[in-house]
């Protein structure tokens, strides 16, 4: 005779094969209070130095030779997906802050916080879309803006230091006590 919890486990099985499961990716919902914008802060910096370089291209030309143009197109492509996932990963790490760390009393504290997060995720969905070095930038410049924000909620102060990366730029952090 077939247990009750066989026939449990059949029958899930059926299921998962006539409508399979779908993944479900969160930060943390326990919630951890570990949250940090540095994430998106390097993935903005990826989202501008991809933008330098599909820039940076040579542009094709009547004299560029066929493997010429293959290698920039190979290069472009590459450029391109990696900025796409980067400004998307900015979207993510920013909506678990806005949705999981900030507060209505944040809010009150400081009352252009729902615009800046606003305004960082057109900024991210624009840069995303084109391969303007502006639109990069301002990107970078919204992520910024948003980590201070989020630094003082903490209570601390913030400085910026150069990102020591090849596209320049500087990094939000929390100052030393």
């Amino acid at each position: 005779m077939l247990s009750s919890e066989w026939w449990s486990q059949a029958g899930r099985r059926v299921l998962d094969a006539v409508a399979p499961p779908r993944p479900v990716f969160a930060h943390c919902d326990i919630p951890c209070g570990i949250y940090d914008p540095h994430e998106a802060q390097i993935s903005a910096l990826t989202v501008l130095r991809m933008t330098q370089l599909i820039a940076e291209l040579p542009k094709a030309g009547g004299s560029a030779k066929p493997e010429e143009l293959e290698a920039a197109g190979a290069k472009l492509a590459r450029y391109m997906v990696v900025k796409e996932q980067h400004a998307e990963r900015v979207k993510s790490e920013m909506r678990v802050i806005w949705a999981d760390y900030f507060t209505p009393d944040h809010l009150k504290a400081h009352p252009t916080l729902h615009e800046s997060v606003f305004k960082l995720m057109k900024a991210a969905s624009k840069a995303r879309q084109g391969t303007s070095v502006a639109d990069a930038q301002e990107l970078l410049n919204q992520v910024q803006a948003v980590a201070e924000i989020f630094w003082q909620t903490k209570g601390a102060k913030t400085h910026r230091l150069p990102s020591m990366q090849k596209s320049g730029g500087e990094i939000v952090y929390p100052a030393p006590a």
